[in-house]
């Protein structure tokens, strides 16, 4: 009988002392084996890194401590080095991965009908910070599937029009991320490029389970994506859609990328960042010729 493929969860940590030790050890509650963890801390101020070396002691995991604040995207792609696992589960310390989460995730990669999958993502349950229930990503019927299930196979043209499904709930194939070269160290944020970039050449597949609690707080930054006079992300979001304006190849896909950079664009505006609303409004112009000719 073949053993199972190994998994790496990357446990990405800045300040998350007050969850750290119940997102930890969701990764050790898994149904699954193998399973491979490394601990990035970003050089929390908080007391994350004690809290860290202390459950590190009585735990077989692997402990990176920054020096310096380095960002996501530099700290997952050090600790990715280190990454043994057929596939990678990027994990912030705040959210909680279900039991089941890796077991349901490789064995969709197993019985998948696509022959190019990159990427499994699941549904997600979003919890405030004491843990209780805000809502679904996807709604739920009694059976607890999703009402409307996503689109999968290849859904790049999809993703550059909106996005509609969550970093969290990833299953990654390790060669995908080395493939790309990791995460972009020159953004802020690294899910929408990775989506982009993946979604261009690799197929992805959906498991119609819960498998992750996402805690939503008021300093996260998912949650500052429209508050751009907190945390600077138009710069990157704009970078990210330029990237993306060169991979496309149809007219089609310019139709997409141009519903995404009109949103940004009023954005930039909303929040009057009117260097980044005239990047945008530049390359909406450029999409609109792409259309035209």
């Amino acid at each position: 009988m073949p053993r199972n493929p190994l998994v790496t969860i990357i446990c990405l940590c800045y300040n998350h002392a007050e969850f750290l030790i119940e997102s930890l050890n969701s990764t050790k509650n898994q149904t699954y084996s193998p399973i491979q963890v490394i601990i990035c801390d970003d050089f929390s101020q908080d007391n994350s890194v004690d809290l860290i070396k202390d459950w590190v002691k009585n735990h077989d995991a692997q402990f990176i401590e920054n020096k310096t604040n380095l960002g996501n995207t530099k700290t997952f792609n050090n600790a990715l080095r280190y990454a043994k696992g057929e596939y990678i589960v990027d994990l912030a310390t705040d959210d909680i991965l279900l039991p089941n989460s890796v077991e349901s995730q490789v064995s969709k990669f197993q019985t998948s009908k696509y022959k190019n999958l990159g990427v499994v993502f699941s549904n997600i349950e979003r919890v405030d910070a004491k843990g209780d229930h805000i809502s679904f990503f996807y709604d739920l019927n009694e059976d607890g599937t999703a009402k409307e299930k996503p689109e999968t196979g290849d859904i790049y043209c999809r993703l550059l029009h909106s996005f509609y499904l969550s970093a969290t709930s990833m299953l990654i194939k390790t060669d995908v991320l080395k493939a790309l070269g990791g995460y972009d160290e020159n953004l802020a944020y690294e899910d929408v490029d990775f989506w982009f970039r993946s979604s261009r050449i690799y197929e992805y597949d959906y498991v119609d389970k819960v498998l992750v609690k996402k805690r939503i707080l008021s300093n996260s930054l998912s949650s500052n994506f429209k508050r751009r006079d907190r945390i600077n992300l138009g710069k990157s979001t704009y970078l990210i859609c330029k990237k993306a304006f060169y991979l496309n190849t149809s007219k089609e896909e310019h139709k997409s990328l141009q519903n995404r950079v009109i949103y940004e664009l009023r954005l930039a505006l909303k929040n009057r960042d009117a260097e980044t609303a005239f990047r945008f409004f530049y390359l909406m112009s450029r999409l609109q010729l792409n259309i035209l000719f």
